[in-house]
């Protein structure tokens, strides 16, 4: 017998025909002897929906009220698969977050799971009864609901898997695994049979959209086997497994994507210690999230340039506060682009492989595609490139790393 955690997001149980799919879905594990928790979404299109009433009615809102509107998507999902269940002759209940508990930090709106208390989950699961868990949501020190964040669904899944040293964790979203890049850019795209949780955190953290990043980080942490699925076809999924349980990797796992990208330069900068820290001190304090970041050599005049990456969406807010600070910061000038996307080769086959930044930049030249700003890890080389080139550079480094299927 294996205990298993199952996740079906919001398409998954977008309508009531498809929760009765994901209930047969669930029976067929019950049914192969397997205890089974199932961590669900809101149905598609209900969060956005609460999402927008929330600040349709008070753009300043408390966030506590704010997370006791947009967390009832999930208590009306787990009651209708819990029925449906039912109705399928398995014994099942549905369980909210406050229920278990899972217990959170006091940030409403983004909280972070402090601990899951899995005492009366597993005397139920043990007894053949399926717990059917809103995602999404716990409890904050306050006593009230507190919800995860958007895509929190995977890491509460992730986390309840943990919780109760699960044998598997199986994601099952609109997609049957996890693909060397996007197939609607690249249609000889392959599904990987495995990948690494290293890959996937730098996939998922650089536009793939398979899963959140910060559930495949606590994978990652807690060692648990991710599968990802297709709640529609019975295919083999992609599993998410430690460097370990690949021999050798021999070539790059794919190509990333993000396209909502945004190019600052600050130019003329005085080079003396405290103005990098003044800069991304004060975008982090407005929660402005900055990625990659490229300091020029000084001049003679002892200025510098430093020029970096964030979303497109913070471009307006990010100029606005560097703005404000000019006079601190005695800079000559700031440039920014919004029309820019980062583009990436990930795998840790460059541990052991040389020559692939060879290969991408040889790649983009020969297409004529310009290359704005450079950055690297140990198994991940990203570049910004004008969006108007994301297709055309996506297939053809796909094509030169080899990654395109055979037929």
């Amino acid at each position: 017998m294996a205990l298993i955690v199952q996740k079906f997001g919001g398409t998954s149980v977008g309508d009531l025909d498809r929760i009765r799919n994901v209930a047969a879905r669930v029976k067929s594990e019950v049914d192969a002897g397997n205890q089974v928790a199932v961590v669900v979404s809101a149905m598609a299109g209900t969060t956005n929906q609460l999402v927008s009433w929330a600040r349709d009615i008070g753009p300043m809102h408390d966030a506590r009220e704010y997370d006791a509107i947009v967390a009832t998507g999930e208590q009306v999902t787990v009651g209708l698969l819990a029925i449906a269940l039912q109705n399928q002759g398995v014994d099942a209940r549905s369980w909210l977050g406050w229920q278990i508990p899972i217990r959170t930090d006091d940030v409403h709106g983004a909280a972070r799971i402090d601990s899951i208390d899995t005492t009366l989950m597993r005397a139920r699961l043990a007894s053949g009864q399926v717990a059917v868990v809103a995602g999404f949501q716990g409890i904050a020190p306050d006593g009230r609901v507190a919800t995860l964040g958007r895509g929190g669904s995977d890491t509460s899944a992730v986390a309840l898997a943990a919780a109760l040293d699960a044998d598997r964790c199986d994601i099952y979203t609109d997609v049957d695994g996890v693909y060397t890049t996007d197939p609607r850019i690249a249609p000889k795209a392959q599904k990987l049979e495995r990948i690494t949780f290293e890959e996937m955190l730098e996939m998922a953290s650089l536009g793939a959209k398979v899963l959140q990043t910060r559930s495949v980080a606590m994978a990652m942490r807690h060692n648990v086997n991710l599968q990802v699925r297709s709640s529609f076809s019975d295919a083999p999924g992609t599993l998410v497994v430690n460097e370990d349980a690949i021999v050798e990797q021999e070539k790059i796992s794919g190509i990333a994507y993000s396209p909502d990208e945004a190019k600052v330069t600050i130019q003329g900068l005085p080079d003396k210690p405290g103005i990098a820290a003044a800069i991304f001190g004060e975008l982090a304090d407005n929660h402005i999230n900055v990625d990659m970041i490229v300091q020029s050599a000084a001049s003679e005049g002892q200025r510098t340039d430093i020029t970096f990456s964030l979303g497109r969406g913070d471009l307006d807010k990010a100029l606005e506060i560097i703005g404000g600070n000019k006079e601190g910061l005695a800079f000559q000038g700031v440039d920014s682009k919004g029309d820019v996307t980062k583009i990436s080769v990930v795998g840790t086959a460059m541990r052991s492989q040389p020559g692939v930044a060879k290969t991408m930049f040889e790649t983009l030249a020969e297409r004529g595609i310009n290359i704005e700003v450079i950055s690297t890890s140990e198994i991940k080389i990203s570049v910004l490139i004008a969006s108007d080139y994301t297709e055309l550079a996506v297939r053809s480094l796909h094509s030169a790393f080899g990654l395109d299927s055979e037929d």
